[in-house]
């Protein structure tokens, strides 16, 4: 079974061959990997905080 629809476009590893990496390159890539993924995380660290269960009363008048 394939793991992507007809109609998804195809994906770059598919269209060109890999050229052998280097150690250099690897870890330059591997370090914008982790960059990437820290400032993601950084995007969504409100969400993982819990929901305040203080609910505000009406004040008097």
């Amino acid at each position: 079974m394939s793991s992507h629809d007809r109609k998804d476009s195809p994906h770059p590893i598919d269209k060109a061959p890999l050229k052998p990496e280097n150690q250099a390159t690897r870890d330059q890539r591997k370090q914008h990997e982790n960059e990437n993924y820290d400032h993601a995380l950084e995007e969504t660290f409100p969400a993982s905080d819990p929901v305040s269960a203080f609910v505000p009363s009406k004040t008097r008048e």
